[in-house]
């Protein structure tokens, strides 16, 4: 599952959402041996940046996940390849970021557009091409402009800068439908000394496991080799970004990397024991929090849902089914109109395709049991339950347990409004 993208464009300014579901911290502290920033070079949008920047003067260890899709990225297709594709990481000097255009399915053109967008900046920062990492968001099959996007490097280079500021200016020049900057910070313990984790991401809409139309970023000044880094994403990513949805559709350019700069302690503390626990701890938590952004600006969305599910064949089994659950359009809809349907969660049980015992379902919502033993719990009154009125809240929660041995996985979606359809009807104008 992970990795996909496809982007999103800008939506029209009368349609353009605004999340009612809570927004991130508004600045991140600054991370050892990076800078960031960002540049508005008016690929797509005018007055506002769509052009951002991480840079690390000293390189870093790096790591990535990437779309599932068949048809990626041009600039999904250059990480790769830079990266070594052996699933072990590698070093990189910068991450340049485009929103605006995804540079997807747009053949000879797109590879060309990665590669003079990737040479202009290493020529900037005397480095080869591959330590340059790009990535792409926005519309699918309009070919990049590339010359107007090497234009701006040079101001774009000299935008960065060290500390909280060129982190908000980088979150914000990467979004697309997105109503706000996505952002967290998490700091952890590594050789004796405090070391911090900043990440920022995009994502609003074409949301899916198999990482959804989203970009993420993630920094710390810790010394990791690339192949832990490696390792930490591929298992934080099954339990944050993996784990969400708000559409069901799979995106062409997901990416979400982790650099690491190498500004506090040495690679001989990561070898310490604990080390790479206590990293991935706090690379697990800062991802679950950034994907639970991306639902709560999800597009239209006015209802954050965490659907959790116990009792499976094992966790992949429980989390297949929580995205069923999840996914259902009918169970979306029925959020929307904080309509109890506990009825549509058993269909999305049933039809989910793994292992499930009807006659010992167990269905709760907001911690009242609905429904037991393949039936309605008898003295279950919607109304006295308190049930109805906890639809009407901004949050809810289901929970299901399908009696089959102790496998159990916990998803995020949101509902499904008339909202998502005005956004997505006019995302190309």
């Amino acid at each position: 599952m992970l990795a996909r993208s496809l982007c999103r464009a800008t939506r029209r300014a009368t349609h353009r959402h605004a999340s009612t579901l809570g927004a991130p911290v508004a600045s991140l502290p600054a991370v050892g041996g990076a800078l960031t920033g960002a540049f508005a070079a008016e690929l797509k949008y005018t007055g506002r940046p769509d052009l951002s920047i991480l840079l690390f003067p000293e390189g870093a260890a790096c790591a990535g996940v990437f779309t599932t899709s068949l048809a990626p990225s041009a600039p999904v297709d250059w990480c790769r390849e830079a990266l070594g594709g052996a699933g072990e990481g590698g070093r990189c000097k910068a991450v340049l970021v485009n929103a605006g255009n995804a540079n997807a399915f747009t053949g000879r053109r797109g590879v060309q557009a990665v590669e003079a967008s990737a040479g202009a900046l290493a020529g900037l920062l005397g480095c080869a091409p591959s330590e340059v990492l790009l990535a792409s968001t926005g519309v699918i099959g309009e070919p990049l402009d590339h010359a107007a996007l090497t234009a701006k490097l040079p101001q774009l280079v000299d935008s960065a800068t060290a500390g909280g500021g060129g982190w908000a200016d980088a979150a914000a020049g990467i979004m697309t439908t997105d109503t706000f900057a996505k952002m967290a910070t998490r700091a952890f313990q590594f050789g004796g000394q405090t070391a911090t984790l900043n990440g920022i991401c995009k994502g609003s809409g074409m949301i899916a496991p198999n990482m959804a139309t989203m970009l993420g970023f993630l920094v710390t000044d810790a010394a990791l080799p690339p192949v832990m880094l490696q390792r930490a994403l591929d298992t934080a990513v099954k339990r944050s970004f993996n784990s969400i949805t708000v559409d069901s559709d799979t995106s062409t350019s997901d990416t979400v990397l982790v650099a690491a700069t190498g500004a506090v302690g040495s690679v001989a503390d990561a070898e310490a024991p604990g080390a790479e626990e206590e990293f991935a701890a706090a690379l697990e938590a800062i991802m679950i929090e950034l994907a639970q952004q991306i639902v709560k600006d999800g597009e239209g969305a006015t209802k954050f849902v965490t659907v959790k599910v116990t009792g499976a064949e094992h966790e992949s089994a429980a989390r297949t089914i929580g995205l069923s659950i999840a996914n259902s359009p009918l169970v979306k809809t029925a959020l929307a109109g904080e309509d109890a349907n506990w009825g549509r969660v058993v269909a999305a049980v049933g039809k989910a395709g793994e292992r499930a015992n009807r006659d010992g379902l167990r269905v709760s919502i907001g911690g009242v049991l609905v429904a037991s033993d393949g039936e309605v719990r008898p003295e279950y009154d919607e109304e006295a339950s308190g049930t109805a009125a906890y639809m009407k809240t901004s949050e809810i929660e289901i929970e299901v347990d399908v009696g089959i041995a102790d496998g159990a996985a916990t998803v995020w979606t949101c509902d499904l409004t008339h909202e998502y359809i005005v956004i997505n009807a006019d995302y190309r104008s």
